[in-house]
């Protein structure tokens, strides 16, 4: 599944959806498309209006979610392994649009203007030199995508390229270390090379024409000094492949036109015949560098000559680097301006990010929370604010809280072109979009899941949200802003690491709490979980069904020993007992029943559920080892093998330090004899 992302481009003829309008003829939606050739531009213009911006909106369109079945987020998976999910999600797949919507309230108007930009970004490989990057799709994702008329096209070859804050310094680093090293001067093409080797007729002709050709422009320089033209041509060289020019005030020849081997043949001549003359390379105002051969007056002049061009390489690799930062310029003027960040169950988005833009995810959730909060010390989920509303639960079908289901419910007068909001007790909160000069009120539905537009739905969402807090946004602008709204409070850097489980994030302290809600509904499928009651079972027999798996155990531990039996993948599942102390107990039996194959043994009601030494168990806390894995193999079977927990289970383990504990008392033991 691994593997360079390269798509043809074969998605450019997808239709463009027409949408119909409703009850008056509408605009289209206006949005900010940004690629590699408008990014300059379009950033110099983005600084003001996020300076000015009460919160920025943002949405993400990745090439894939999770890469392995079993990588899901399940109702049995502690904070600290969601948190591995979402961290190894960021770290495998791309992100290939990024919305960015600024929202500023016009007191004037008594409405909000916002400014949706959708950016394409693809991690090019700009620095030469640098690691092509790798990412994973999943065709699921792809598929999504192109629905929705996603441009492949656009994004591959227009995409705006980006290094993370971690890539910069590594790259600068690197630069330097090579600049101060002794062996730089061969990188940098300074260092005298042993002479090249002229075997060929062709070459030896070629250096003895280019030797009288050298040998008569420096005669020229000695005998008539410097004072020619600039740019004047040698008097032999009809192809104009030889130009007089000036290096830094010094007479020089450039040189164009010439092949590879051609110019290691006039590097060879120049350092072999003329001890006055420097072979250098220095930038050119193409891409390609230029080859020019300088007139140097003394040693020390020479020294000077080759330190300028060694500074100026230093120079250009460090300025190639700062230009390749590309999309990153967005985020750091995100962070800068410490503005309210909103985000539609963003905690997904929020570590991409990170991975993308900051640097490597840290390997806990607790790290993870201590550093995301020094780039972005506000952040908003829309989702646990729809969910913290019973005006908003009644509107919005909680099991449903999609960003498009929750704009059209929440934001119907911008959704769909409709008076009332379907808030009785509030108004609805005006919104106008604004595109370079042109503002518009009124427009058809733009493109659903393009990351500008679900960014500006975002923003309508939390806009309506606010005015059902009561937030007066007139006041908030003269208060110091939203991120200083005492209603604000309990929502802000509270995030949903999962959905399903309804655990939430506290950005603020760094702890997990869990919606009620959410958990009740847990309740209702499953029995309290208890994790030092559960064990993970895998390398099962084929086809092995949930039901045939808990009979088994019930057989062998009493009617209710077993609270649930829930698969993570057709080759593992988890098991919860009644008791923690089932789980020793299920350990120790498995082993020994591994070990043995008499009549008896292959009676036992586990038997049926143990395929010898192919199936393997462990306690909970083996899960989040394996989870921390960078890899990630399709089956958790393969997975478990791959990290390296294949043969020995905790009981194995615990066995093994006890032993490992007598053998080190008895040497304690006999070395006092000894000495004694």
């Amino acid at each position: 599944m691994k593997k360079l992302c390269i798509l043809k481009p074969l998605l450019s003829h997808v239709p463009t959806t027409l949408f119909t309008t409703r009850r008056r003829a509408l605009s289209s939606f206006d949005i900010k498309n940004v690629t590699k050739s408008n990014f300059e531009s379009v950033l110099k213009g983005l600084r003001g209006i996020v300076r000015d911006a009460d919160f920025v909106a943002v949405d993400l369109e990745m090439t894939g979610v999770t890469s392995a079945p079993w990588r899901e987020s399940f109702d049995f998976d502690r904070c600290d392994i969601r948190y591995l999910k979402v961290k190894d999600s960021a770290e495998k797949f791309a992100v290939v649009q990024f919305g960015v919507c600024p929202f500023r309230w016009d007191s004037n108007k008594q409405s909000f203007i916002a400014h949706p930009h959708n950016f394409y970004i693809f991690p090019r490989q700009e620095i030469p030199g640098s690691q092509s990057y790798e990412f994973l799709c999943q065709t699921a994702s792809l598929d999504f995508l192109a629905k929705y008329q996603f441009d492949f096209n656009v994004c591959i070859r227009e995409g705006i390229s980006y290094l993370s804050r971690s890539q910069e310094e590594e790259a600068l680093e690197r630069i330097s270390s090579i600049y101060m090293a002794e062996s730089s001067d061969s990188v940098f093409g300074l260092r005298e090379d042993a002479e090249f080797p002229l075997v060929r007729m062709a070459d030896v002709l070629f250096a003895e024409r280019m030797k009288n050709t050298i040998m008569e422009w420096r005669a020229s320089l000695l005998s008539k000094g410097s004072s020619n033209s600039e740019t004047k041509q040698i008097s032999t060289d009809p192809n104009q492949r030889f130009q007089m020019v000036f290096f830094k005030t010094r007479p020089a020849l450039a040189l164009s036109g010439f092949t590879s081997r051609q110019l290691r043949v006039i590097k060879a001549v120049t350092r072999k015949h003329f001890k006055d003359l420097a072979y250098i390379r220095v930038a050119g105002e193409a891409t390609s560098p230029q080859q020019l051969i300088v007139y140097t007056d003394s040693n020390d002049d020479r020294d000077l000559l080759m330190k300028e061009v060694k500074d100026g390489l230093h120079k250009e690799a460090e300025i190639k680097v700062k230009s390749a930062v590309g999309f990153r310029h967005v985020i750091d003027l995100l962070s800068s301006e410490r503005k309210l960040i909103v985000g539609h169950n963003c905690f997904l988005d929020m570590a991409h990010i990170y991975s993308k833009f900051i640097g490597p995810l840290p390997l806990t959730a607790e790290d993870y929370v201590s550093s995301i909060q020094k780039y972005f010390p506000f952040i908003i989920d829309t989702k646990i604010l729809l969910n913290a509303s019973g005006v908003f639960q009644k509107m919005v079908n909680k099991s449903n809280t999609s960003l498009s289901r929750a704009f059209v419910s929440i934001c119907p007068q911008i959704a769909l072109g409709v008076k009332n909001s379907g808030l009785a007790d509030r108004p609805c909160v005006e919104v106008e979009v604004q595109v370079d000069e042109k503002r518009s009120s009124n427009w058809n539905s733009g493109a659903k899941h393009e990351a500008g537009y679900d960014a500006f739905m975002t923003g309508c969402i939390f806009a309506q949200a606010c005015n059902h807090l009561g937030i007066d946004f007139s006041l908030h602008v003269l208060a110091g802003g939203l991120t200083k709204e005492t209603k604000l409070q309990n929502y802000i850097n509270r995030l949903y690491l999962s959905w399903v489980s309804g655990d939430i994030i506290d950005l603020s302290i760094g702890k997990c709490t869990t919606d009620s809600s959410a958990s009740s509904n847990l309740k209702s499928r499953y029995q309290e979980i208890s994790f030092p009651s559960i064990i993970l079972l895998w390398g099962l027999p084929a086809k092995l069904k949930a039901r045939e798996i808990r009979a088994c155990i019930l057989q062998a531990f009493g009617p209710t020993s077993v609270s649930s039996v829930y698969h993570l993948d057709e080759s593992a599942v988890f098991i919860q007992f009644s008791k923690p102390e089932l789980v020793s107990k299920f350990l120790e039996m498995k082993e020994t029943l591994s070990r043995k194959s008499d009549p008896i043994s292959v009676l036992h009601p586990l038997s049926n559920i143990l395929n010898g030494e192919y199936t393997h168990a462990a306690t909970y806390d083996v899960y989040q080892q394996i989870c921390s894995s960078s890899i990630s193999k399709k089956l958790f079977s393969d997975q478990a093998e791959a990290v390296g927990i294949k043969h020995k289970t905790m009981s194995s383990w615990a066995e093994q330090g006890k032993k490992e504990t007598r053998y080190l008392t008895k040497k304690t033991k006999l070395g006092c004899l000894m000495r004694k």
